[in-house]
């Protein structure tokens, strides 16, 4: 028992003289330095300033008319690639979502303000049956969708148009009368 003891008590010895014989005047540590940047790649904090408008306090903002009265609520904010608002996407009609159309209105045609420091008021100059009356508005990830039903139509009016009469009579799927 006493050789395995005998055995690490030498290699910690070892150990510690190879330690003390380094070279006492070798290569220091150097303390680390934070990374910096140079000044024309350090970005530019900004701070809210009373009259900005936080776009996720317009989401499911009401939307009024010169009467007072709701006619639709924001559904989206489009952005142009300057990233300026282009349009906001307005949901008129329909009950706790089920139904509601969408239709996109320039950003002229919205007049937001600030009521007080937590409320905001958007007013249009529109009502609810001319907002209805608008073209829907689709979004791209809907279009593809649209664009192969479309498709779909195509084919089945190019099929009906071939000179291959139609067929008359059962099918396969169908019983047999007797």
């Amino acid at each position: 028992m006493s050789r395995p003891f005998l055995a690490a008590a030498f290699l910690l010895v070892a150990g510690a003289s190879a330690g003390l014989a380094q070279d006492a005047s070798g290569p220091k540590p150097v303390p680390g330095a934070p990374a910096t940047l140079a000044n024309d790649l350090r970005p530019t904090f900004v701070a809210q300033e009373p009259s900005d408008l936080m776009a996720s306090k317009m989401i499911g903002q009401s939307i009024v008319n010169g009467a007072n009265e709701t006619i639709g609520s924001v559904a989206d904010i489009v952005l142009g690639p300057d990233l300026a608002v282009k349009s906001y996407v307005v949901g008129v009609g329909g009950f706790l979502g089920l139904g509601t159309k969408y239709v996109s209105v320039a950003k002229e045609a919205l007049q937001v303000s600030r009521v007080d420091d937590k409320t905001l008021k958007a007013v249009i100059n529109t009502d609810k049956d001319q907002l209805r009356a608008a073209p829907e508005y689709v979004y791209l990830g809907q279009q593809p969708a649209k664009a192969d039903a479309a498709k779909t139509d195509a084919s089945k009016t190019d099929a009906q148009k071939s000179d291959v009469p139609a067929a008359t009579g059962t099918t396969a799927t169908q019983p047999a009368q007797q």
